[in-house]
């Protein structure tokens, strides 16, 4: 059941913690002579205030009992007494206990009127000529910032984006914003476009701000196709059409205003250095980026193509030769060739299907760097990917986040950077199809000139879910050696899963018709019935005949969460009937959905600060796309304590949001995972998402058996249907 929120009215007594970036803070207020210690995102409250808040109360592992803040309501102290405690507790920089107290004895209950509409009135307290101006300053600052939220929270704007604005403007943050809302839509800003047209149009500013609308529009309609699509450029005229019908520019007079407005956009922007958008023609095709997508790729571009030009000599037989003895094994050709790319260039892609040797071709890569006394580190895009490569190579790898070690509270901010490089000398990043343009970016100014690059994945996966299809774009590029595996060994060439994922990538229709391996096709035609089969499948068929866990082993990969054979569905089903509601089982209820004890969960966000506990080990974060178990749900303490592959993490109710079922999950989701059985539902009606890299893809997560549920038809359209791989990208333009 969710929490009935609570109201409770009371004053500030204590500020126990608070993050001046987000706001966050965690204070006890005196309600009605009793203590509650709340937390939440109140920003620039201070001890004496009265507040209205609302929310409900938690029980938290370390602190104990708290009230977690949905919403509040302020209310300056009206009393000389809370004045003065206000004052007094630092609300106002320069003003002390001994300052509180002689202004208000001054003033009394008008002090913070007085201070806000006629600060200059300090003057009659006889306050020095330099400590009276620096008071004023710092009273400015306080109520602009204090007014500023307030106005934003009727917009439901937190106090984490009132301060970056306040950041950016300083005292004048209100009155600017009110001159122009669409401001909101810019720098690092980068708030809802429609929320800053809802406010200009309260404001009747709209016309006024016409430049800034169009602008603001442009940006916002970017970054949701970066975000949804992938795309980190688009075509204009896709754009400027979309930007016609929303905001119902018709008269083409109107229309070629707007085209002057985005071609001075492009143009160079003195204030902040860049343009406010990039405009270039590309095979007779005029295209639009925003600044942070097309300066990435461009670095990205010009990085690549130095690295490429640089070349190391070194007689490698000899460092194969004892490899091959080592291990007891014979490369073949092309992994010769791989080996020898890899050591003797500064940058190279080893790329190739399953079954094609890629992990002992790079093993070797990386026994070889190590023996010519090169430190080599490893990394992959998301947490069990990088388990995986630490897996197959022996040695300690980390996500890309981790290696880059990223600050808690920005997901794209890194304190390794150019000015704080990288320590090695050679860095082999797994899963590349997975990594997104920004990332990628922030990688590479983290390397110093001298370190070199190894890029290993498959570039018929699916690219990454955010802006860019980078190793596709760099292979195309051709101007990266790379090498890609084809020769399937022959004790792969048993499976079925490896030989038709060659055939689906080759545009080839798989063998349905196989009946003793480890590649099975079940036609059918209705959701309904291929519910009843997964069921089926998952509850008693593939445990009695293989002892296969329903929980550790079998994962069902849906191209969609949507529909009847969508992961949202096929969860709550398959959770009723593998770990159904007995009476015996706790459950809590949340945003998210309803988790019991002996769930299976996936986390489905980065965080970086959950602690966890692996056989005496300690550490931190649980990373998006880890998939663990819930252990027990405590409804006295409202925590739940989750395995993650032997990592116990204790989880407050209010982090549930951050964790969804598993028993199926998308396609997506699973890249960079492997699964000892794979079930695949096909359902139809998903063309945008029904395609060959999403089909390859699922594929080839299974180890050792996989099932297609579905009729031939639709898996022959999915084979047909290349469009997975369109992706507008300015670093595609670039080569």
């Amino acid at each position: 059941m969710e929490q009935q929120l609570i109201r409770i009215e009371g004053t500030v007594e204590n500020i126990v913690f608070r993050n001046e970036t987000n706001g966050y803070t965690v204070f006890d207020m005196d309600s009605n002579g009793e203590l509650v210690t709340a937390v939440g995102e109140v920003g620039s409250i201070h001890e004496g205030e009265t507040l209205v808040i609302t929310g409900a109360y938690t029980v938290h592992s370390r602190f104990g009992t708290q009230f977690k803040i949905e919403s509040y309501e302020e209310k300056l102290p009206d009393t000389a007494l809370n004045i003065e405690k206000y004052l007094s507790s630092g609300a106002i920089k320069g003003i002390g206990v001994k300052m509180a107290g002689k202004i208000v004895n001054r003033f009394g209950d008008k002090t913070l009127e007085i201070l806000e509409k006629e600060p200059e009135r300090l003057a009659e307290l006889k306050i020095s000529g330099k400590r009276y101006d620096n008071i004023l300053i710092e009273i400015k600052k306080a109520f602009a910032l204090r007014n500023l939220v307030s106005f934003l929270k009727n917009y439901e704007i937190p106090f984490s984006d009132a301060m970056k604005i306040y950041l950016e403007y300083g005292v004048e943050s209100l009155d600017c914003v009110k001159e122009n809302p669409y401001i909101l839509c810019s720098g690092s800003l980068r708030l809802d476009f429609k929320k800053a047209d809802t406010i200009a149009g309260e404001l009747d500013c709209i016309e006024k701000n016409f430049s800034s609308r169009i602008v603001a529009f442009i940006s916002d309609e970017l970054r949701r196709h970066a975000d949804s699509n992938g795309h980190s450029c688009m075509i204009l005229k896709f754009i400027t059409d979309r930007l016609r019908d929303e905001l119902k520019i018709y008269s083409d007079e109107r229309f070629s205003e707007v085209m002057e407005i985005i071609e001075k956009a492009s143009m160079y922007n003195e204030v902040t250095g860049t343009p406010d958008l990039y405009i270039y023609d590309h095979e007779n095709i005029t295209y639009i980026s925003l600044p942070e997508y097309y300066e990435a790729e461009e670095y990205i571009y010009n990085r690549l193509l130095s690295m490429s030009s640089e070349k190391i000599n070194v007689n490698c037989k000899k460092f194969i030769a004892d490899e091959e003895t080592r291990n007891n094994i014979k490369y073949e050709s092309l992994q010769c060739k791989a080996i020898k790319m890899a050591v003797s260039q500064k940058i190279f892609i080893l790329t190739g299907g399953p079954g094609t040797g890629k992990t002992t071709t790079l093993n070797a890569i990386i026994s070889i760097l190590e023996k010519r006394g090169l430190k080599v580190v490893l990394t992959a895009p998301t947490g069990r990917a990088s388990k995986r490569l630490a897996d197959i190579t022996g040695h300690d790898a980390k996500t890309i986040h981790r290696l880059l070690e990223v600050r808690s509270d920005n997901d794209n901010d890194f304190s390794r950077n150019e000015k704080n490089p990288l320590n090695c000398d050679a860095v082999v990043v797994d899963e590349f199809s997975m990594v997104d343009v920004l990332l990628f970016n922030s990688l590479l100014r983290a390397m110093r000139p001298s370190c070199k690059l190894i890029i290993t994945g498959d570039s018929d996966q699916l690219p990454s879910v955010s802006a860019g299809n980078l190793l596709y774009d760099i292979i195309n590029g051709q101007a990266v050696k790379v090498i890609r595996l084809k020769e399937v060994f022959r004790q792969a060439q048993k499976s079925c899963i490896v030989t038709n994922a060659h055939k689906i990538v080759t545009g080839e229709y798989p063998d349905l018709t196989q009946k003793d391996n480890d590649f099975f096709f079940f036609r059918r035609s209705e959701s309904e019935s291929a519910i009843r089969l997964i069921i089926d499948l998952v509850k008693t068929r593939l445990p009695n005949a293989y002892g296969y866990s329903p929980f550790d082993d079998i994962q069902i990969l849906a191209p969609s969460r949507k529909g009847m054979l969508g992961t949202r569905e096929i969860n709550r089903i398959l959770q009723n009937e593998i770990n159904s509601q007995n009476g015996l089982k706790p459950e809590y209820t949340s945003i998210s959905g309803t988790f019991r004890t002996g769930d299976k969960v996936m986390q489905n966000i980065n965080n970086y600060d959950i602690e966890w506990k692996r056989n005496g080990e300690t550490g931190k974060g649980i990373f998006n796309g880890d998939i663990g178990k819930i252990k027990s749900i405590n409804l006295s303490n409202k925590t739940a304590v989750i395995d993650f592959d032997g990592r116990i993490a204790e989880y407050p109710f209010e982090m549930l949001v951050q964790i969804e079922l598993a028993y199926a999950v998308t396609v997506h989701k699973s890249q960079g995972c492997e699964f000892e059985v794979v079930i695949i539902p096909v359902q139809d009606g998903m063309d945008m998402l029904n395609h060959r890299n999403l089909l390859y893809t699922a594929v080839t997560r299974a180890k050792k058996l996989l099932i297609i549920i579905g009729n031939e038809y639709l898996i022959n359209k999915m084979v047909d249907n290349v469009r997975g791989r369109e992706r507008y990208t300015n670093l595609r333009n670039m080569f």
